[in-house]
């Protein structure tokens, strides 16, 4: 399909990016507070501790993030967060990505810093408080 029918989906799949990375997301600071989803038993992390404090600002924020709600902001905070758990956890263990396992970082990182730049699309609380003004 070319012409005129992709462009103007472009910015509704913007929204669907956006809620689909944003849920999966989630679910790593789920994990993380509340040891589930797990396939096996797993103790929740201590809320005071840097991985605590990962959990806390990936399920908040991909909250935020899923409904659209201060996207930019939440999305250059988690971007950065996603950039040192790369450098903290996954860079001193190599220098690639697939051998260090930390592509999922890698790829959270720069879709958020996408969304801080790009904004949240159509479908989102910020879109919707921006027609309300």
């Amino acid at each position: 399909m070319t012409g005129p029918i992709l462009p103007r989906w472009a910015p509704h799949l913007q929204s669907v990016l956006r809620i689909v990375v944003a849920f999966l997301f989630a679910t790593h600071g789920v994990q993380k507070l509340f040891g589930v989803p797990s396939t096996g038993p797993r103790a929740p992390v201590p809320l005071l501790s840097l991985v605590g404090t990962a959990g806390v600002l990936e399920t908040f924020g991909g909250s935020l993030l899923l409904i659209g709600l201060l996207t930019r902001p939440v999305a250059f905070l988690v971007a950065g967060e996603m950039a040192v758990a790369y450098f903290m956890r996954h860079a001193p263990r190599g220098f690639w990505p697939i051998l260090n396992q930390g592509e999922p970082a890698v790829l959270f990182c720069f879709i958020w810093l996408y969304f801080a730049a790009a904004g949240p699309g159509p479908w989102s609380l910020d879109a919707l408080w921006r027609r309300a003004r």
